[in-house]
């Protein structure tokens, strides 16, 4: 079996042999990697592209600059918007499908603006697990290239690259898009997007790491990762989490006492895309933290 370093370097020397490549860029690990491999195979002519829709978080789109910059690679931001498409809407079982076939087609258009011939995605081996993957779906249709997928190469593989790349997202918890908290059969608005992000920023400025806030038509169903469930069990916490959550638009606020899984409100518990739901979330003390209960 192949080492990873030799994985990654006929990656490169693959990518090497294309006039260009545009690499889908959300920012996470597994299309950090491709990024920093393709800058490193074909330089200028490698591009990193995040689109932006109702459906990324802002805090995800400045992390997608911040990385391009870190790793040095040309960045394109373009625009569209998935609540557009009465499909994607109506948030049937096929919902990825509809919005990573918008996601990657407006990447092809920013590849033909550029006359650059190949896009580059960052499905991964351990992503072709025969579950439920409607996305992977829209990444063979259009023929996009996923050079981690073709090589082999594993998550776990992916999180050693980008420790030896010296990736800040090496540890980055998995962050999909804000439609996979809307419980499939509901129908995806804009109102549910931003309270969603609303609430998840609650959190993640109260120090959790791993965590979902899933919306069930008004009622705010918290996920956070398992070793950080007593934290969020605390009296004060929960009693500060529901007075911000009611604020921000929730009429009742939960606790997932499973705590955090990727794809819970999803068909055949599908896993989100470029999700790393495997690994074990980093937990920070929250005890610390003052929860305030205004503004």
């Amino acid at each position: 079996m192949a080492s990873v370093e030799a994985k990654a370097q006929a990656i490169r020397d693959d990518l090497a042999d294309r006039e260009g490549v545009v690499v889908a860029f959300s920012g996470g690990v597994d299309s950090s990697v491709v990024a920093a491999l393709a800058r490193d195979a074909l330089g200028e002519d490698a591009v990193a592209c995040t689109a932006k829709s109702e459906t990324l978080p802002a805090a995800e789109l400045d992390d997608a600059t911040r990385v391009a910059e870190e790793i040095g690679i040309r960045h394109e931001i373009v625009s569209f918007s998935e609540l557009e498409d009465p499909d994607f809407v109506e948030n049937d079982g096929d919902r990825c499908y509809h919005c990573r076939t918008m996601r990657l087609g407006k990447m092809f258009e920013t590849a033909e603006r550029l006359d650059i011939p190949v896009v580059c995605d960052g499905t991964n081996a351990s992503d072709a697990d025969g579950g439920h993957r409607p996305g992977l779906q829209a990444v063979e249709e259009l023929d996009a290239y996923s050079p981690l997928l073709a090589h082999g190469v594993t998550k776990d593989e992916v999180r050693e690259l980008a420790d030896e790349y010296d990736l800040s997202v090496a540890d980055k918890p998995s962050m999909a898009c804000l439609s996979s908290r809307i419980p499939t059969g509901l129908e995806v608005t804009e109102e549910k997007l931003t309270r969603v992000e609303r609430a998840e920023a609650v959190l993640r400025d109260w120090g959790f790491d791993q965590f979902r806030v899933r919306d069930h038509d008004g009622l705010a169903r918290i996920e956070v990762g398992r070793d950080e469930l007593d934290v969020a069990l605390d009296p004060d916490f929960a009693a500060a989490v529901r007075d911000r959550l009611t604020e921000i638009g929730f009429e009742h606020v939960t606790l997932d006492l499973h705590g955090y899984q990727t794809g819970s409100v999803s068909p055949e518990r599908e896993a989100d895309p470029d999700a790393d739901g495997a690994d074990e979330p980093v937990v920070e003390d929250v005890f610390a933290a003052e929860y305030p209960t205004g503004e």
